[in-house]
């Protein structure tokens, strides 16, 4: 299979640099799968989980908000928060997760509630990606 260069940049770091077969990440009606030679566009992309084909192997990351722009030859990836699901403290994301269940338990305005649902898609990914980061896609 042809490989193409993927980028993935945070604000703290360069998350990840090279040639892979295959991307999949979520955007607002579902997923979306990169090969080599995609037709150009950028897309929204949303808090889930980022697979990436390298070597005949997926590896999946747990991805925030961002933008990814599509080239032929490249795909750029910016992303407020992406992470390794061996960099992702359970314990913490557990809390995270309860504590945005609960918010949106609350009676909020709803600048609040939306931030409250965010916090919970985050914790969520999170925590599924490091429940299944040993899943097989093929």
């Amino acid at each position: 299979m042809s490989t193409y260069r993927l980028d993935i940049l945070t604000p703290e770091r360069k998350f990840f640099s090279g040639d892979v077969e295959a991307l999949i990440y979520h955007i607002a009606d579902g997923e979306i799968c990169i090969l080599k030679g995609h037709m150009p566009m950028v897309t929204a992309l949303e808090i889930g989980a980022i697979r990436i084909k390298q070597g005949g192997k997926w590896r999946e990351a747990a991805a925030s908000e961002g933008f990814v722009e599509v080239r032929p030859d490249q795909t750029l990836i910016f992303a407020q928060a992406v992470e390794w699901p061996e960099e992702i403290d359970v314990r913490r994301a557990k809390a995270a997760l309860e504590m945005a269940e609960e918010q949106l338990r609350q009676k909020k305005s709803m600048l609040e509630y939306r931030q409250s649902e965010i916090s919970l898609a985050r914790a969520m990914a999170r925590l599924r990606v490091t429940n299944q980061n040993t899943k097989d896609y093929d």
